[in-house]
């Protein structure tokens, strides 16, 4: 068998260029567009893009926001120490107080799912503001959360450049500002909305923002060239910055077309009579009524990374969005673990008291307690609403664990593949702090031979070993599989199931060679996995997509993900694209 071509490299000119257009195009409209998403480590490119941002945004200013930031910084609130100082409740207007802001977001990738959430309201709220998202994320589950990422038009990658291939950015500034004043009187071809919509959904693009979001490109690339009307050229330019990032799916080529049959020459065309022949309208005529689709689609196919299919297995997955990708379930407590935002609450002897937020929730009342009690020793009058208790939370370790079936003539096979999983996640584990358990059945019982672990000796030793052949009890290896799941949230870990199979079940759990009664268990073992709420992926490995196994994935409440014929990679790509929890 032949292996997969590599894809293709970028082009460093073409990548920075597109990189240059984006700025540009953020500059004339900042909140139709809402930001942008720079995907780059920190380095010479990023910096030198990021460096003419502020300028071309003027008037708009630039703010940078922490990862810990409050709502108070962010919103606005009750400044405590200007308030203790003046006897009056004196209010901060956080950032978003004084105008639009352009919102730089050093390590995007990193946002917590309630700060995510406050950019998506700002955003949605529509007073000018944009968010420039500085995504650094090495690893495939590290990105920007999905609720930000929705809002923000321009999606750029610069991973790889070098600084000889970023040249400095002649953009004028004078320029910027003509289109803007331009802006507002472009307008759009007759069918734009509706071939932008075809073309987001041929991409696989779900999300109604993308297309929306693409056209206000297209208005602006058109302002900035000094055009009334959005051309050709400007719809490519969208589909390039805006829809091509976001698609899942590669386009089908377009059809060839039946020769038409011979047809008869039109009649000639019957002479004028008079003049009542109304004149088309002059605007009318600068406005063309189709599109091109297949010119748009063939845009998007030509940035498209040939291997799209290969790194998107996964993405028939419903993957989980959050703060928390990669990492394990998140515990709260008053101890340890990352501060949250503080709580009303009341003391108990074990809960840790927030002083801060305590005298900022008891500053804006001081004058009216003073007057009510002027005789009280205390300098601050505190009340038992005024509490506020300390939060902190923390991460819990995430455990894959396989189910492999080792039964039949061919279990060898996805054994291999198996094995290959494992190791490549294992080799993975060191950064993500994963760990990684299997189970194989085959027989009439199931064993766990791999407890969890990141020793990679210890499960290469263990993998050399592993057997197969006989039947399918597929009821046990789901049991010991959620037996494994159970216990190992006892220790404190985030367990996930992925089971690989190719068949159906035919040992029932009492050892029993019974088809009917296997299937029955299985599927009452799967209600059991369901009923726990473990995340799990059922891996369908046959030559063909069985049924069985999808109705299975549906009683657990389970991904469903045929992948006949899968190497390791692309088994340890699936598994860690769809079991994020």
């Amino acid at each position: 068998m032949l292996a997969p071509a590599p894809p293709p490299e970028r082009d460093p000119v073409e990548v920075w260029g597109r990189a240059a257009t984006a700025v540009a195009l953020l500059a004339v409209d900042p909140g139709g567009l809402g930001g942008l998403w720079l995907k780059a480590r920190v380095g010479p490119a990023r910096e030198r893009l990021m460096a003419v941002l502020p300028g071309l945004l003027a008037p708009t200013p630039a703010a940078r926001l922490p990862l810990t930031l409050t709502d108070e910084q962010l919103f606005g609130g009750v400044d405590l120490a200007a308030t203790l100082a003046a006897g009056a409740v004196v209010r901060s207007r956080g950032v978003l107080g004084n105008g639009p802001r352009a919102l730089v977001v050093p390590m995007a990738e990193r946002l917590t799912g309630g700060l995510a959430a406050r950019l998506a309201q700002v955003l949605d709220a529509g007073q000018g503001h944009c968010v420039v998202a500085l995504d650094e994320g090495a690893e495939a589950d590290e990105r920007l959360p999905q609720t930000v990422a929705d809002r923000l038009a321009l999606h750029v990658d610069l991973s790889g450049l070098a600084l000889a291939d970023c040249p400095d950015l002649e953009i004028d500034p004078d320029l910027i500002a003509a289109a803007r004043a331009r802006l507002p009187a472009v307008r759009l071809p007759a069918d734009a909305v509706e071939t932008v919509v075809r073309v987001a959904h041929r991409l696989g693009i779900a999300s109604l923002r993308a297309p929306l979001l693409a056209l206000a490109a297209a208005r602006a690339s058109a302002a900035l060239d000094g055009e009334p009307v959005v051309t050709e050229d400007d719809l490519i330019c969208a589909v390039e910055l805006v829809l091509a990032p976001r698609a899942t799916m590669l386009p089908a080529e377009p059809e060839e077309a039946p020769e038409p049959e011979a047809e008869e020459p039109p009649p000639p065309p019957e002479p004028e009579t008079g003049d009542d022949t109304p004149e088309p309208d002059a605007d009318e005529d600068n406005v063309p009524d189709m599109l091109p689709e297949e010119v748009l689609l063939e845009a998007a196919r030509a940035i498209l990374p040939a291997d799209l299919l290969a790194k998107l297995a996964a993405g028939k997955a419903p993957r989980v969005t959050g703060a928390s990708a990669g990492t394990g379930a998140a515990k709260k407590g008053n101890r340890r673990g990352r501060p949250l935002p503080s709580r009303p609450g009341r003391l108990d002897g074990q809960s840790r008291i927030d002083l801060v937020a305590t005298l900022r929730a008891a500053a804006p009342w001081q004058v009216i307690r003073r007057r009510l009690t002027p005789d009280a020793p205390q300098k601050v009058l505190i009340r038992a609403e005024d509490i506020r208790l300390r939060r902190f939370e923390e991460k819990s370790d995430r455990l894959l664990i396989f189910a492999v079936d080792a039964s039949g003539s061919a279990a060898f096979t996805r054994l291999a593949e198996a094995k290959g999983a494992v190791e490549l996640l294992l080799g993975e584990a060191y950064a993500r702090r994963d760990y990684v358990a299997l189970v194989a059945f085959r027989g009439d019982h199931a064993e766990v031979l791999l407890p969890p672990t990141r020793s990679l000796v210890q499960t290469k030793r263990r993998l050399a070993g592993l057997p197969g052949g006989g039947g399918t009890p597929l009821a046990a290896g789901l049991r010991s599989a959620l037996d494994l799941a159970d216990l190992s949230r006892g220790r404190g870990l985030t367990p996930s199931i992925a089971l690989l199979t190719d068949g159906r079940a035919n040992i029932a759990l009492d050892g029993r060679a019974d088809r009917p009664t296997a299937a029955e268990d299985a599927r009452r073992m799967a209600l059991a996995v369901r009923a726990t709420a473990t995340p799990a992926l059922v891996i369908d490995m046959s030559p063909r997509p069985q049924s069985q196994l999808r109705d299975l994935a549906g009683e657990m409440n389970a991904t469903y993900l045929p992948l006949p014929r899968a190497d390791a990679g692309r088994l340890s790509a699936a598994v860690a694209g769809a079991l994020v929890p």
